[in-house]
């Protein structure tokens, strides 16, 4: 009786070739790390825009939870960069930091479509709230549709793939706001850099872990469906680039965002959206 053939049916028993078992462990371990890069992604994205947000009691009363939140991100150009924020917001007292932020953003507007010029920004303000909507996900009512921290927390909480592609699109008005923030030498200038670092180069990939400081300022992207119309928010994104369907159950704006226990910081941010 030969042993040989029964050890390869000992090999083949699990329902496949050696190098079968080793390409599903590859795939196995490929999706686990999109997964893991696309939950930090969106734990940036969230904390930025709560960051983003006036600092007003509902503000200091979340930034100790975001704080955590982004200690627990892997080290990373991007976790430096919202930690140096949440640091100087904790440092600093809460009149100041008011009077900073309507200093900043009352001449650099987080309404991101006024960088296009004012003839379309009523079509482009109607866009995004159809992609809003397709997605099934109702924005804030205190803030229009294109405020950076309303879409942050679209791409954060609702859709993924669709965020981002909305976000590629406000790219050239995001990229305005970040020289000018660095310009200004305003701390919220570390707050854009985080964001812009979550998203792809020219080449597909993201900046990871090189600060935008004084990047070339991006053409928009050619348009192409987001949501079933072209329009002049609408761009192709590569499919590589966001797991499709992704949605990530991530930190709230709003005052429930302790409604929900986990195991750390980034789960406690969030809920099901």
């Amino acid at each position: 009786m030969s042993t040989t053939t029964d050890g390869a049916n000992e090999n083949t028993a699990g329902g496949g070739t050696p190098d079968e078992s080793v390409r599903g462990t590859a795939g196995w371990l490929e999706a686990d790390r999109d997964a893991r890069r696309a939950h930090r992604t969106a734990v940036t994205r969230q904390a930025a825009s709560v960051l983003l947000g006036h600092p007003g009691q509902a503000f200091f009363e979340r930034l100790p939870l975001v704080a955590r939140a982004v200690a627990e991100l892997p080290w990373s150009a991007v976790r430096t960069a919202l930690r140096e924020f949440c640091e100087h917001a904790s440092t600093t007292p809460e009149p100041e930091l008011r009077g900073h932020y309507a200093d900043v953003f009352g001449r650099r507007s987080l309404h991101l479509t006024r960088y296009g010029g004012t003839s379309a920004r009523d079509r482009a303000l109607s866009e995004v709230a159809r992609v809003y909507a397709d997605a099934g996900w109702t924005a804030p009512s205190d803030e229009p549709p294109d405020h950076l921290a309303v879409v942050l927390e679209f791409a954060a909480r609702a859709d993924a793939r669709t965020g981002e592609a909305l976000l590629l699109r406000l790219r050239p008005g995001l990229d305005l706001l970040g020289e000018a923030l660095h310009d200004h030498g305003t701390p919220y200038a570390r707050v854009l850099d985080a964001v812009r670092m979550t998203l792809p180069t020219p080449h597909g990939r993201p900046d990871g872990g090189r600060p935008p400081h004084r990047l070339a300022l991006l053409r928009p992207p050619a348009p192409g469906p987001l949501s079933g119309k072209a329009s002049p928010l609408t761009a192709a994104v590569d499919p590589e680039a966001v797991p499709n369907g992704t949605r990530i159950p991530l930190p709230r704006t709003g005052t429930d965002t302790g409604a929900r226990t986990g195991t750390d910081a980034s789960d406690r941010l969030g809920g099901e959206p």
